[in-house]
């Protein structure tokens, strides 16, 4: 009975093992020396049959398989948690440099076959450079002091921080990958404090790249293997021709070494006693020459450099006046996706258009952005009639061909029908999204309760009432006809609407800024503030903010006889505001002063 008790809890406690999911894998270093033993061990948490292992083409067994096996039981909170683990090591090793390829292992689990991940093993050459007679007397003398020994230890042979990228040559606003790689044999690296210092890299926009946990890899370089991490790593975006210069880094490494005292007896032998040093590396300086972008720029293009691709669709191409139709556009690829301005769409005359719905959706890859940058224009016709949208381009430099490319979205032609005796309208062709409003649309039941019954005089035939009842209502008729044809009037005239309503859209759109300022979001601080600007200027000057840049607007202020300073201010705020945007740091105290200056710019503008 005691025998059979005993079977029955063994059981009992292997049978969560038994149901849980089969786990096989594969580890091994992913970078060996040449000449120098490795292991590879597979790891399985149930029992198994037929463990077959690959032939390990390119390497030499050495010892194993070396199997060991574990157990363990914990009861947490009532709950019983089991974990079994069997581990097969193999000792290899390489005699030629060149890439490995370890093919998958192979294991049966209650009849059922299943197979490891395979492995890929590059193989290094062994050091070239032999160590320095000045660490090999180190090894053998009993009597340096302490700063010797951190010395030798911590020369700029055995650890060094390298700036590396992956070009030096380019044109303006082309994608430069930047990284500060940590490289350090025969010294034990036990952390990487915070007293950093990375350059301001002036002249250029950044994107920093995010590399999580520190992970160190072999790497043979100069003759010597060493064990390397990458520190910090970045995207860089030239804005301006040149030769530009990225200063020096500077990180601070805490560096365990082995105290060399003298021998007093033979027990000082076996016990060792190390220091923590701190040893500031610098990275050295680096220098780009960036070309200018050639001649020839399309007249749509906006500063787009990369590889790009368009697409576009439209929601209906039949519909009725004051329905809404939308046209959407992705713009794909990798390069510099964040300074694409919104490409413009000339839309017909008879169309109310509201502001376009941009979503960004980058990616920040180790060596350029990548994504997909979605438009939305959305319209609707007041009149009805046939009409052709014509194709939206986007045209931006090709940095694989080395020329200027323009993409096309195919045109769009629209039946608008009359929606029964609905009236057709003058409309207002530029409409923000903040004057959309909604109407009401309640239903009042009727109230089924007794009303009281009102009071009435009767009013006597040829008094000076009876003759108002019918001159009153004709005065009113007149001065509506009256005000509704100069309202149509007014509207026809664009340019006229356009310019009343600029100063004040420009002051909602301030307002909502002011409110980010003190909220802190600097970066849709400075895009309100952008768009406050350049629509202030689009609709004071009556022309679509597509079709504007910084030379035209300086133009057509010069031939409203603005002054000279007044221009250069209003550059100058559209030059902060837009690199600001993407500008490393801004402090509170300069985001104020922007603020300032560009309610006193359009006050100014406006008298």
């Amino acid at each position: 009975m005691k025998k059979q008790l005993i079977i029955i809890f063994t059981l009992l406690a292997t049978l969560p093992l038994w149901a849980e999911e089969v786990s096989f894998t594969a580890s091994a270093p992913r970078q060996v020396v040449a000449g120098q033993p490795f292991q590879l061990t597979y790891t399985i948490n149930q029992r198994y049959k037929d463990f077959r292992t690959p032939d390990f083409n390119g390497f030499e067994v050495l010892a194993g398989p070396y199997s060991s096996q574990s157990s363990s039981t914990q009861w947490i909170n009532g709950k019983r948690t089991s974990s079994f683990t069997i581990t097969q090591t193999y000792t290899l090793m390489a005699d030629q440099t060149g890439e490995y390829a370890i093919q998958p292992a192979s294991i049966v689990v209650d009849k059922q076959k299943y197979t490891s991940n395979g492995l890929k093993i590059t193989v290094l050459p062994p050091d070239s450079q032999p160590q320095s007679s000045s660490q090999s007397h180190n090894s053998q003398s009993g009597n340096q002091t302490r700063q010797e020994s951190h010395d030798v230890n911590l020369s700029s042979d055995n650890i060094f921080v390298r700036t590396i990228v992956n070009k030096t040559k380019v044109y303006e606003q082309e994608c430069i990958a930047l990284s500060y790689k940590l490289y350090f044999a025969g010294v034990d690296v036990m952390q990487i404090t915070n007293n950093t210092q990375i350059p301001e890299f002036k002249g250029f926009l950044k994107q920093e790249v995010d590399l999580g946990e520190l992970q160190t890899e072999l790497e043979h370089y100069n003759g010597r293997n060493y064990k390397t991490c990458i520190l910090y790593k970045t995207l860089l975006f030239p804005q301006q021709s040149g030769e530009l210069r990225i200063d020096p880094a500077s990180f601070e490494a805490v560096i365990r070494v082995r105290n060399q005292t003298q021998v007093r007896s033979i027990f000082d032998n076996f016990f060792d006693s190390y220091t923590n040093v701190n040893k500031t590396i610098k990275a050295p300086a680096l220098k780009f020459h960036v070309s200018p972008l050639p001649a020839g720029k399309p007249a749509d293009f906006s500063g787009g450099v990369g590889r790009f691709r368009l697409t576009s669709s439209i929601s209906t191409d039949e519909l009725q006046i004051n329905e809404a139709v939308t046209i959407k556009i992705d713009i794909s690829g990798t390069g510099n996706l964040k300074m694409l301005k919104t490409p413009a769409v000339d839309w017909p005359d008879g169309f109310e258009v509201y502001d376009p719905k941009v979503s960004n959706n980058f990616k920040t890859n180790q060596n350029d952005v990548s994504g997909t940058k979605s438009i939305e224009y959305l319209a609707i016709p007041r009149t009805s009639g046939n009409y052709t949208i014509p194709a939206i381009t986007l045209s931006y430099f090709d940095i694989d061909s080395k020329q200027y490319k323009t993409l096309r979205t195919p045109e769009y032609t629209l039946q608008v029908a009359k929606n029964g005796n609905e009236p057709e309208t003058v409309v207002n062709t530029f409409v923000s999204k903040e004057d959309i409003r909604q109407l009401g649309t309640d239903i009042r039941y009727i109230h089924t309760d007794t009303l009281p019954r009102p009071k009435t005089e009767l009013i006597a035939y040829g008094s000076w009432q009876h003759w108002l009842c019918y001159i009153a209502p004709f005065v009113l008729s007149v001065a509506l006809f009256i005000g509704f044809r100069r309202r149509i009037k007014e509207n026809a005239d664009i340019r006229k609407v356009r310019y009343k309503k600029a100063n004040k859209v420009a002051q909602r759109r301030l307002k909502r800024a002011k409110a980010l300022l003190k909220d802190g979001k600097k970066e849709a601080f400075y895009e309100e503030i952008e768009r406050a600007a350049w629509s202030y200027l689009s609709d004071r000057l009556s022309i679509p903010t597509a079709d504007l840049n910084k030379e035209n607007i300086a133009q057509l202020l010069r031939e409203k006889d603005v002054d000279e300073t007044l221009i250069q201010k209003v550059n100058d705020v559209l030059s902060t505001a837009e690199f600001a945007r993407y500008a490393p740091a801004q402090s509170e105290h300069q985001m104020e002063d922007l603020y300032n200056a560009t309610v006193a710019l359009i006050e100014k503008l406006t008298v």
